[in-house]
């Protein structure tokens, strides 16, 4: 994983739905050549191969849930996230929890897959937790910050900076990114000068109403990082 990283979590936004899961995508692609840093995108499991096809920049996956394909109905195996040509895995999202048995079987799978593995925590300790598992990076993301448009680097300044202080200090090789809230360049700034290697967000890119010029902005602090 190259960092520092801007990541950008499709989630399953209407929004970023079908082609038009490419069309940011290569949005994201164009500014990280303009600019010269290092951006991912993270489309819903459906669009997942049709973007990995489409563009250069990492392409993740937005969760895992099984560690080898087989009989399982409706999972996603990590073995057929890096077939469908995903450079790296998203796991434990506040939004799609995982056991920590299950995380650390997932997160061991997908580093031997070569999976770049970026895995969340909502706070310093479980942070800690987490990194122990040896993924490339962690991000913090306290849940009641995500989409709410409060940045974490803002209204949680703490969370971020104890993070880092933990993690740095137990598990230097794993970085730490944050999340929740991130909106503006300034956001991505701000979480930055905190320590952290990169950011995770979603909805500030795919609901804006011109992508390029949105993630034109949000990249840009990356350059001074």
């Amino acid at each position: 994983m190259k960092l520092p990283i801007l990541i950008i979590n499709f989630k399953a936004y209407g929004e970023a739905a079908g082609r038009r899961a490419v069309e940011i995508a290569k949005a994201a692609e164009k500014v990280a050549r303009e600019l010269g840093v290092n951006i991912a995108v993270a489309p819903n499991h459906l669009e997942l191969a049709l973007v990995a096809q489409s563009v250069e920049i990492p392409v993740y996956a937005q969760g895992a849930d099984v560690e080898a394909p087989g009989a399982y109905t409706s999972h996603v195996a990590v073995d057929n996230i890096k077939a469908a040509g995903a450079s790296g895995v998203i796991l434990n999202h506040s939004e799609a929890p995982l056991r920590l048995n299950d995380l650390a079987k997932l997160v061991t799978r997908a580093k031997a897959a070569g999976l770049d593995v970026v895995t969340c925590a909502p706070d310093p300790k479980t942070s800690l937790a987490a990194a122990a598992l040896g993924p490339h990076a962690v991000a913090v993301e306290p849940p009641e910050l995500i989409g709410t448009g409060r940045a974490v680097s803002k209204y949680k300044p703490e969370t971020v900076v104890e993070t880092v202080r933990l993690v740095s200090t137990h598990f230097p090789d794993v970085a730490v990114i944050t999340g929740a809230g991130i909106e503006s360049g300034e956001d991505v700034e701000a979480a930055l000068k905190l320590g952290t290697k990169g950011v995770l967000l979603a909805s500030a890119a795919v609901k804006a109403k011109d992508h390029y010029q949105k993630i034109m902005e949000l990249a840009k602090p990356l350059t001074t990082a």
